[in-house]
C-alpha cells in the first residue's frame, strides 16, 4: 500500500529518512514500523515565515511492502540502417532531438559548428584570461550549447509543450543526480553537465548516429521548395529530406543566409538590460531572515518583478553561488551571462535584470525584419567601446547607477575579463535606463538589503532570447516556405531554456514522417 502526503520538515533533517519515517507515520496515525521505505517526489524551501525556514516535500510512503525502483533507461534502437534526418546544433534542442529521432528509428547526423565539451574548455580560457573571441566556440556555441557552461539550470514554466519529467529522466539516465526530478528548481551545474552531455553523445553515437563537430552549416539546400540538406563551409554536402534547425539564438549568419534567399524572417521581441551582482550572503539574510545561513539550506535564489508604466523589468536567469561570463560570440562586443557550479558555493550571487524591447521600440521593425537583431548589436558594439576592448565590461555600482553618479570604485566581482567604471547610461537605450534607474529602489523595497551599493550593475544581458523567429506551421513544425525544414529551440524563437528547448527538439523530431 502506497500513501502520497505533503510534510515541512526543517533544515537540519531534511536528509533524516528516519525523522520523515516518523512525522509521515504520525500523520497516517500508523506505526512507523509498517513504513518500509520512501520516495520523495517534490521538494521545494518555504521562507515565507520571518521566525522559521522549513522544506516543504512530497513523500510516497510504502506501508507494509517494499518500494520499487525508479528505472530512467531509456531504450534507443539502432539505427545505423535508417532514414538521415540531419540537425544543425547540438544545443540541447538539437541533442533531445536526435535522442527522439533514435526512438523512432531515424538516423541523426548532427552538424555543429563548435567543438566538443573537452574542448571548448581552451577556448572559454581564452575568453576568461585573454578576451579572445572564438566564433564558432564559445559559451554559445558548442556541444551542448549555451547551457552547458552558464549553469544547467532546469526551472521551467514549459508543462504544456510537453513532458517536463521525460526530459528530466533522460538527464538522470545520463549521469544527473536524481535530485533533479525532485527539486522545485532543479539544477545540474556547469561542473557537472559537460559529462551528462558527453554521455548523450555516446548513446547517439552507439545507437548509429553521427556527430560532426567544427562543421559550420553555410547553405540549405533546396529544391522546388523541398529541403535536399545542408552545405558546410569545409565544401562538403550532406544530403537528407528532412533538417531541424536548432541553432541556438545567437547564430547570426543563419539568419542571414535566410534573408538573403528570401526565405520568411521575422523580428521578435526579446529582453535586454544588465547583470546584477551582490554579496551572497545578502540574498541570504533577505530571504531566509537571518544573519548567518543555516547550513542545511542551499544559497538564497530570488525573482523580482515590477511593472514600470507599462514596461515590465524583472530578475531573469538567477545564479545563486555564481560566477558572470563572457558571452561574445565575435569581436568587438560585449554580452554577460550567469552560472554556478552544482553546488553554487561562490561568494557571489547573480542575475540578469532586463527590460522589455517591444517591436514598437524599434520602428524599422515594420520594414526590415533585423531591426532587433541590429538594435542588439549596437549595445553589445557600445558595451565593448566603453569597456575599453578585450571583453572587459562596463559597470556601476546599483545606488550610483539610480542617482546618476560614476563610480568611484567597483566592488570586487566575479567576471573575469575585469570591470571599468562607467556610466551605463552611455550604453543602454534611455527607456532601458529609465525602467530600471526606476524598478530597482522598487525591488529593494520588496527585498530587504537589495538596493545597495555592494551591488554591481554588469552591461550588457542582450541575449536573453532570440530577437528573430524563423516561423513554422503550428501543424506540421516545417517552415511555410521549406518543405522538410524545422525550425527549432531557441534560435528559431520558440523556446527559453534548457528544458524547453530540449522539449521542441522532441516535438520537431515527432513531427517527421517516417
Amino acid at each position: 500500500m502506497q500513501h502520497e502526503i505533503e510534510l515541512s520538515v526543517l533544515p537540519e533533517h531534511i536528509a533524516d529518512e528516519a525523522h520523515i519515517i516518523h512525522k509521515g507515520a504520525e500523520q497516517l496515525k500508523i506505526a512507523p514500523s509498517r513504513v518500509k521505505g520512501l520516495k520523495i517526489r517534490k521538494r521545494s524551501i518555504d521562507a515565507r515565515s520571518k521566525k522559521q525556514v522549513v522544506f516543504r516535500i512530497r513523500v510516497i510512503f510504502f506501508i507494509d511492502e517494499a518500494p520499487t525502483p525508479d528505472i530512467y533507461n531509456v531504450r534507443y534502437a539502432n539505427v545505423a540502417g535508417g532514414k538521415p534526418v540531419v540537425i544543425v546544433g547540438a544545443g540541447p534542442a538539437g541533442l533531445f532531438a536526435a535522442l527522439r529521432c533514435l526512438e523512432k528509428g531515424l538516423r541523426p547526423i548532427i552538424v555543429e559548428r563548435g567543438k566538443n565539451v573537452q574542448e571548448r574548455r581552451r577556448d572559454l580560457a581564452r575568453l576568461n584570461k585573454e578576451g579572445i573571441v572564438n566564433p564558432d566556440s564559445n559559451y554559445c556555441f558548442g556541444e551542448g550549447g549555451a547551457g552547458t557552461y552558464s549553469d544547467g539550470k532546469l526551472y521551467t514554466r514549459s508543462n504544456k509543450r510537453g513532458d517536463v519529467q521525460h526530459v528530466l529522466q533522460v538527464l538522470v539516465a545520463h549521469g544527473a543526480t536524481e535530485d533533479i526530478l525532485v527539486d522545485a528548481r532543479p539544477h545540474i551545474g556547469t561542473n557537472k553537465l559537460p559529462h551528462i552531455i558527453q554521455a548523450i553523445r555516446h548513446t547517439i553515437l552507439n545507437q548509429g548516429g553521427e556527430i560532426h563537430f567544427n562543421s559550420r552549416v553555410i547553405d540549405i539546400l533546396e529544391s522546388f521548395g523541398r529541403v535536399r540538406g545542408v552545405k558546410l563551409a569545409n565544401g562538403a554536402s550532406i544530403t537528407a529530406d528532412d533538417v531541424i534547425l536548432a541553432t541556438g539564438h545567437s547564430a547570426r549568419d543563419l539568419f542571414e543566409l535566410f534573408h538573403r534567399k528570401g526565405w520568411l524572417v521575422e523580428p521578435k521581441p526579446f529582453a535586454l538590460g544588465v547583470r546584477i551582482e551582490h554579496p551572497q550572503e545578502i540574498i541570504d539574510q533577505a530571504q531566509y531572515h537571518c544573519a548567518v545561513r543555516d547550513p542545511h539550506l542551499p544559497p538564497a535564489y530570488y525573482s523580482l518583478v515590477e511593472q514600470v508604466g507599462a514596461r515590465g523589468v524583472f530578475s531573469f536567469c538567477m545564479c545563486p553561488g555564481g560566477i558572470i561570463a563572457p558571452c561574445a560570440t565575435d569581436k568587438g562586443e560585449v554580452v554577460v551571462n550567469g552560472w554556478s557550479p552544482s553546488k553554487r558555493n561562490n561568494p557571489f550571487a547573480n542575475s540578469g535584470t532586463v527590460v522589455q524591447v517591444n517591436l514598437s521600440d524599434v520602428p524599422q521593425t515594420a520594414r526590415y525584419p533585423f531591426a532587433m537583431l541590429d538594435f542588439q548589436h549596437e549595445v553589445e558594439e557600445r558595451a565593448d567601446v566603453i569597456g575599453g576592448g578585450r571583453l572587459v565590461a562596463p559597470a556601476q555600482r546599483m545606488v550610483d547607477f539610480v542617482h546618476g553618479k560614476l563610480s568611484d570604485t567597483l566592488p570586487i566581482n566575479s567576471y573575469k575579463p575585469g570591470t571599468r567604471s562607467a556610466p551605463l547610461s552611455e550604453v543602454l537605450p534611455p527607456f532601458i535606463h529609465d525602467a530600471l534607474k526606476q524598478a530597482l529602489p522598487l525591488f529593494g523595497k520588496k527585498m530587504k538589503g537589495y538596493f545597495t551599493n555592494e551591488a554591481i550593475l554588469v552591461g550588457v544581458e542582450s541575449r536573453t532570447s532570440s530577437p528573430i523567429r524563423i516561423p513554422r506551421d503550428k501543424l506540421t513544425l516545417q517552415h511555410p516556405q521549406l518543405t522538410g525544414l524545422y525550425p527549432c529551440g531557441e534560435g528559431a524563437g520558440y523556446a527559453g531554456g534548457i528544458v524547453s528547448a530540449a522539449i521542441d527538439g522532441m516535438n520537431c523530431a515527432d513531427a517527421i514522417p517516417l
